[in-house]
């Protein structure tokens, strides 16, 4: 049976493959050799400026020649690498071997190839390459499909500032809000996620075997080889890796950092499962309607059906990638002794993680883009609770010293069908100013909602 959509294992790459062209080039095996390249030649251009006279600065053309090794880089040089690890069975010293097949041609660069990969463990090219590609990943996928996701909820709270509905504490009848509010809730709370997400440092670390300089130390014992790993990782790029130096570790960087990034996407879902679930229960009051899609079914046999199918897909695809990010979180920073590898396997899954996740963000999109707003569904049902304006009366009753309001509300309307004209003969017994009666009068259900609009346009 060959790999094709239809037999891979993973729907990332089956069903939903199509979904991926973005995250793809970044978190894949060709995105991790990819960025193996990258950090060889920034290291290899790095230490040929570093003043030694066994390796004279590298002419323009030779660094043009090798940065663009890394521009052009193709999945014909991915597979060629590939071919070379089925006989060393090193992924990085592959790498290492490609690199310097390239100089072939270029005397140069021939003379001077001992001094890719120089020492270097194979984990100093690892760790920074699985930086820039979580680096990648964040800035120009995650971060820019939560954005989306927050304008669109934005523009969602703004227009739907005013709407009434009737809120649902416990599942049971509340003080009314406003559409826009609750949307506001969720923007104000995602916001704050993303910020968490985006300032984040990702950390690189160019040591050596143990974290020492040992090797290096070996070759040049006076030169300062912490300075200039840190300036070849802090460097920008494309001069640099345009990470933040990690200058302690054992044979790995710790992944502290790698713990919090994922902790704090997932944390980012855990509020978009809130949000779906709470959409889902809104369209189920009927409160959204969805736009309908030609051609579109929604059960094999009630051919009536319009289901939520986007929330519930996102839900689901939020909680597989909640799973993989908190396996990252609590595995990545532990390794025994030294080094372990068991870190290199399941690193190999960033993608799979974050490709739920982008999944997830991309059919609650799709979900949010098909809702309508039903005012007539939501006006009928604040016109059946006037129970919640026992809240008011009882508080203003309070105001004016009326003894034992919030009991006698409460045994007025706990429990019981309230109506209109119930609450406004108890208004109009009450021994308060007739300014307040008349203001409580006034009062619906619907108009019951505090700052709700307020608070719902500043979001």
């Amino acid at each position: 049976m060959t790999l094709s959509a239809l037999t891979a294992l993973s729907p990332l790459d089956g069903r939903y493959a199509s979904r991926f062209a973005a995250l793809r080039p970044l978190l894949s095996e060709f995105g991790l050799m990819h960025r193996r390249v990258q950090v060889e030649v920034e290291w290899f251009i790095a230490l040929s400026d570093a003043g030694f006279a066994e390796f004279a600065p590298l002419s323009e053309a030779a660094r043009g020649m090798l940065r663009g090794l890394v521009t052009r880089f193709s999945e014909a040089d991915a597979q060629a690498i590939k071919d070379i690890e089925k006989t060393t069975n090193h992924d990085v010293k592959a790498v290492e071997y490609w690199l310097k097949s390239r100089f072939e041609a270029q005397p140069e660069l021939k003379a001077a190839g001992e001094f890719v990969h120089f020492a270097c463990t194979s984990e100093d090219i690892n760790n920074t390459s699985h930086g820039l590609m979580l680096k990648a990943a964040r800035q120009d996928v995650v971060l820019p499909t939560i954005d989306k996701i927050i304008a669109k909820l934005t523009g969602m709270a703004h227009a739907m500032a005013a709407t009434p509905m009737l809120s649902r504490t416990h599942g049971q009848t509340a003080s009314p809000t406003t559409v826009g509010k609750e949307v506001a809730n969720v923007v104000v709370r995602l916001a704050a996620a993303r910020e968490k997400i985006a300032a984040i440092k990702i950390m690189a670390k160019m040591n050596g075997a143990v974290g020492n300089y040992n090797a290096h130390l070996s070759a040049w014992p006076d030169f300062d080889w912490e300075a200039f790993a840190r300036k070849v990782v802090e460097t920008p790029e494309p001069l640099g890796l345009g990470l933040t130096f990690q200058p302690y570790s054992i044979q790995i960087e710790p992944h502290d950092y790698m713990a919090e990034v994922f902790d704090a996407i997932a944390r980012t879902d855990t509020i978009l499962i809130d949000w779906s679930r709470d959409v889902w229960g809104y369209v189920s009051l009927g409160y959204f309607k969805q736009k309908l899609k030609d051609g579109e079914v929604g059960s094999s046999t009630m051919p009536h059906k319009v289901n939520p199918i986007d929330f519930e897909n996102a839900e689901g695809n939020l909680g597989l990638a909640n799973a993989l990010l908190k396996h990252l979180s609590e595995k990545l920073p532990i390794s025994r002794w030294q080094r372990d590898l068991t870190d290199s396997t399941v690193l190999r899954n960033m993608g799979v993680a974050l490709g739920y996740a982008t999944l997830a963000y991309a059919s609650l999109l799709t979900g949010l883009n098909k809702l309508e707003i039903n005012e007539e569904a939501l006006a009928e049902d604040l016109d059946a609770a006037w129970e919640v304006l026992a809240e008011p009366i009882q508080t203003v009753m309070r105001r004016f010293g009326v003894q034992g309001a919030y009991e006698k509300l409460k045994e007025v309307t706990r429990g019981k069908t309230v109506t209109a004209e119930a609450l406004h003969g108890l208004i109009n017994s009450l021994e308060i100013p007739q300014a307040e009666k008349d203001r409580l009068l006034a009062m619906t259900p619907g108009s019951y909602v505090g700052k709700a609009a307020e608070l719902a346009r500043r979001a």
